[in-house]
C-alpha cells in the first residue's frame, strides 16, 4: 500500500494553516502592508463602481432630457419654403418605428420680465403635439397647457421664470429683431405674452432659454404665414435611428436636409464616452497597485514564515501544499477586499444624492452644480455587466500578484531555512 505523499489541493489543513498565518501576530509587519493592500483593493473596486456609475447615469440622464425635448431626427427643408408640412409628418409619423412627427416654428429672441432680461430660444408647437413632446408635457410645475393653442400666452422654464422674475399669469415681452418692413428699415417686432405654465425639464441649459408658444401665434410672431421651421420625429428606439433614418427621408418626398441626434450631438457624447474609458483605465491603476502591494505583503510574511515553512517540508508538506497555502492567503485578501469595495459601490451608488446634500450641507458648498454640469441632481446607474467586469477584473489582479511570493514559499529550500537553528 502507497504511504500518502501530501494532501489534497485546497484541503481543510491548507485553510487552516493560511487562516492561522493571516491572524495578526507581534512584529508581522507583512499582515499590516496586507490589511493596507485589502483597503486598497477594496477603495480602488468601489471607486471604480461609484465613477462608472455616475458616468453612466450622467449620459443617461443628458439622452433622456436632450431627447425629452428635441426629437430624434429633424427635417428641414431645402429647396422651398416648408409650407406643406402638415402632408410631410403625416407621411413621416406612418413609417414604423415613428411615435410622432411634429412641425414647429423656432427662432431666437429677447425675452423681459419684472427683473431682468435675456436671450431666450422660442419655440412653436401645436397643442396636439405637445403630449409627444414629454419633456415639456410631463414637466410641468405651474399652470396648465390645457388649450394652449386658444390661450395666447407662453410656457416658459423654471429658470428663465426666476431669472425674469416672473410667474404664472404675469406677462413677459417678447423682441425679436426683425419684424414689420417701414420706409426707415425693419424695426424690431415687440409683444406682452401672459406665462400660462412653467414647466422644468431638470436640465438647466433648457429651463434657462426655452419658451415655447402656440404654433400659429408663433407664425404670425415671426412672419411665416403657413410655413413651419422644420419636423421634429420622435422614434420608439432612439438608438434605431441610423436604421429608420432611410424609410423618413423616402417619406419626406422632397429635398430636405435630415439630421439625427446622434449627428446633432456627435461631439458632446464622443467626449463622454473618451472621458469615461480614461476614467476606467486610471482607476484601474488604483486597484493594480493595491494588488502589487499584496505581493510586498506576502514577501514578507513568506520571510518571517521561513521557519514554519522548513518545519512542514521536513514533516512532508508538498511544494504544491505550501504554495496553495500562500496563495489563499494572499487570494483571501483580494476576495475579502473585492466584496467590501463591491458592498461600498453599490451603498453609495444607492444613495448618491442624500450623501451629496450631506456633505454640501456639511462643507457649505454646492458640489454638483446644475449651471456646471447641466443636471438638477447627481445621477448614478450602475450596468450589471460594468459591474461584474470590475469585480472580476480586481479578483483576477489579485490572484496574479500571489502566485510570484507563493512561487517563492515553495520554493524555499528547508536546510537552508534551518542551518543557522
Amino acid at each position: 500500500m502507497a504511504l500518502p505523499t501530501g494532501t489534497r489541493p485546497f484541503s481543510r489543513f491548507e485553510w487552516m494553516l493560511a487562516a492561522r498565518y493571516m491572524r495578526p501576530r507581534r512584529h508581522a509587519s507583512g499582515l499590516v502592508i496586507a490589511l493596507f493592500s485589502l483597503i486598497g483593493i477594496m477603495l480602488g473596486v468601489a471607486t471604480l463602481i461609484i465613477v462608472m456609475a455616475v458616468m453612466n447615469g450622467f449620459r443617461a440622464e443628458l439622452i433622456s432630457k436632450i431627447l425629452g425635448l428635441n426629437g430624434h431626427v429633424i427635417v428641414e427643408a431645402m429647396d422651398s419654403k416648408f409650407t406643406d408640412y402638415s402632408d410631410v409628418a403625416a407621411r413621416i409619423a406612418k413609417v414604423p418605428g415613428v411615435v410622432s412627427a411634429t412641425p414647429l416654428i423656432e427662432g431666437q429672441a429677447l425675452a423681459s420680465g419684472e427683473s431682468a432680461s435675456g436671450g431666450v430660444l422660442v419655440r412653436g408647437i401645436r397643442q396636439q403635439d405637445l403630449a409627444h413632446v414629454p419633456g415639456i408635457y410631463n414637466n410641468v410645475r405651474l399652470g396648465t397647457l390645457a388649450s394652449f393653442d386658444k390661450s395666447g400666452g407662453v410656457a416658459i422654464g423654471s429658470r428663465l421664470a426666476t431669472q425674469l422674475g416672473v410667474t404664472v399669469g404675469q406677462t413677459i415681452t417678447i423682441v425679436v429683431p426683425h419684424g414689420a418692413e417701414t420706409p426707415f428699415g425693419v424695426t424690431p417686432r415687440i409683444k406682452a405674452f401672459p406665462v400660462v405654465a412653467i414647466f422644468e425639464i431638470g436640465m438647466s441649459e433648457y429651463d434657462s432659454t426655452f419658451v415655447i408658444m402656440p404654433f400659429g401665434d408663433a407664425q404670425a410672431y415671426f412672419n411665416l404665414p403657413d410655413q413651419a421651421s422644420a419636423v421634429e420625429v420622435y422614434l420608439q428606439n432612439p438608438d434605431a435611428v441610423d436604421q429608420i433614418t432611410p424609410q423618413i427621408d423616402q417619406a419626406v418626398g422632397r429635398q430636405a436636409l435630415i439630421t439625427t441626434w446622434r449627428e446633432r450631438n456627435t461631439t458632446f457624447f464622443s467626449a463622454l464616452e473618451v472621458e469615461r474609458n480614461v476614467m476606467f483605465l486610471i482607476l484601474t491603476l488604483i486597484v493594480l497597485v493595491a494588488a502589487l502591494n499584496i505581493i510586498s505583503g506576502l514577501t514578507m510574511l513568506v520571510k518571517d514564515k521561513g521557519h514554519d515553512i522548513a518545519i512542514l517540508r521536513t514533516m512532508g508538506a508538498t511544494r504544491g501544499a505550501i504554495m496553495r497555502v500562500f496563495f489563499i492567503a494572499g487570494a483571501s485578501i483580494g476576495t475579502l477586499g473585492t466584496l467590501a469595495g463591491f458592498g461600498l459601490g453599490v451603498f453609495v451608488d444607492l444613495n448618491i444624492e442624500s450623501i451629496r446634500e450631506f456633505i454640501s450641507s456639511i462643507t457649505r458648498t454646492e458640489l454638483f452644480s446644475p449651471e456646471l454640469y447641466f443636471l438638477s441632481e447627481l445621477p448614478a446607474k450602475m450596468d450589471a455587466r460594468e459591474t461584474i467586469t470590475v469585480v472580476v477584473l480586481a479578483l483576477g489582479l489579485s490572484f496574479l500578484a500571489t502566485l510570484y511570493p507563493a512561487w517563492r514559499a515553495a520554493r524555499l529550500d528547508p536546510v537552508e531555512a534551518l542551518r543557522h537553528e
